[in-house]
C-alpha cells in the first residue's frame, strides 16, 4: 500500500511539474530591480528526507517601495515551491517609479 501511495505522490509530482515548466516558457521579463533583502527559504523536511534539490524559478509583482506584493510559480520541484514563495514573498527589491514583475530563481542545496 506504501508503494502504491509513493507512486502516486510522485505521478502527481511529475505531472505538477510539467505543467509549470510549460507556464515559464510565456514568463514575462523582469524590470530588472535590484534585490535589496533576501530571506532564506525553510529547507521542506520533506525535501530533506529525500535528499532534493534544486531551483524554483518565482515571478514577484513587486510595489512601487519594493515590497513584494504577490509571487508566482514559474518552475520548480513540487516539493519546495511553497518554501521558496513563502521566502520570496518576505523579500524587498529596490524602490521604481511604478510595480514592476520580477523573476527570480531560489535555489535549494541538499542538507
Amino acid at each position: 500500500m506504501r508503494v502504491r501511495k509513493a507512486a502516486a505522490s510522485i505521478v502527481v509530482a511529475i505531472v505538477l511539474l510539467i505543467q509549470m515548466q510549460a507556464q515559464s516558457a510565456s514568463a514575462p521579463l523582469s524590470s530588472g530591480r535590484a534585490i535589496a533583502s533576501r530571506v532564506a527559504p525553510a529547507y521542506p523536511e520533506l525535501a530533506r528526507k529525500m535528499h532534493i534539490h534544486g531551483t524554483v524559478k518565482v515571478e514577484a509583482g513587486v510595489r512601487p517601495n519594493g515590497t513584494v506584493k504577490s509571487t508566482r510559480i514559474l518552475g520548480g520541484n513540487p516539493v519546495l515551491i511553497e518554501a521558496a514563495s513563502d521566502a520570496v514573498k518576505q523579500w524587498k527589491f529596490a524602490p521604481g517609479p511604478a510595480e514592476s514583475t520580477e523573476v527570480v530563481q531560489v535555489t535549494f542545496e541538499s542538507q
